[in-house]
């Protein structure tokens, strides 16, 4: 890809487009984590309105082991969408190329110790350890997305994608009648940005399905590089200003 696209993916410089762009690409990268996490441990991991019905089945239920195994997802994915608002603002504080790279990096990392070592934590039981870590990035990912977008654009999860879908195609078959002054049109940009969001999770949920199914853990190691490579460019900006700026 060209230095200048891939710069402006995680430029501090937001437009629609570049917004657009590294939704789908992360989209994508969450719908291959989702799915083949599914693969590799038997359960979703960026779902959270599931996990926390869970939490209140297995209370009611009295399953303690799985009610603190559920907490502990919950408290992950919060922890990752709250470190990426660290990095973010720490970044911007500093006025720094890389604030919206900097999680993606942490990211890019943690899949790529999962995908050289979750062989070995699958092997000794540490099933609680993988299910944190891939909670964790999920909601690292999905922090910088809502960060990046200002909340128009989310990555991990599809219900309000489906939801917002069904909105505007429910404007868009609506008739209006010649008469009707207030006439109902739906925002035919924002349902092509949706249904890509969309088609973009379901591609990257089948080739993490079936990534996992055959080749296992080592797949998310791409994932990490892909990762790595959309937020690399701004880093390097700024390391080349700091080493303008020492005497």
């Amino acid at each position: 890809m060209p230095m200048h696209y891939l710069r402006a993916l995680t430029s501090p410089q937001r437009t629609d487009i570049s917004n657009r762009r590294l939704g789908r690409s992360l989209a994508f990268v969450a719908g291959a984590v989702n799915a083949g996490g599914f693969f590799a441990v038997g359960q979703y991991t960026s779902h959270m309105s599931g996990i926390v019905s869970a939490l209140a089945d297995n209370a009611a239920l009295g399953e303690v082991r799985l009610l603190a195994a559920g907490l502990v997802s919950l408290l992950a994915f919060l922890s990752g969408a709250a470190v990426s608002a660290i990095l973010i603002n720490w970044g911007r504080r500093r006025g720094a190329h890389s604030q919206y790279a900097l999680p993606l990096i942490v990211e890019a990392a943690l899949l790529l110790c999962f995908g050289l070592m979750g062989a070995r934590l699958d092997a000794s039981g540490q099933i609680s350890a993988i299910v944190a870590l891939l909670c964790f990035v999920m909601g690292l990912q999905n922090a910088i997305v809502t960060k990046v977008s200002r909340a128009e654009i989310r990555t991990t999860h599809v219900t309000g994608l489906v939801t917002d879908i069904g909105i505007e195609l429910g404007k868009l078959f609506f008739w209006n009648s010649s008469a009707s002054a207030d006439k109902v049109m739906a925002d035919r940009g924002k349902l092509r940005l949706l249904g890509s969001l969309l088609a973009m999770f379901l591609l990257g949920g089948l080739a993490g399905a079936f990534g996992f199914k055959y080749l296992g853990f080592i797949v998310t190691v791409p994932l990490a590089l892909a990762l790595l490579s959309l937020a690399i460019i701004p880093v390097f900006d700024d390391l080349h200003a700091r080493g303008r700026n020492t005497p």
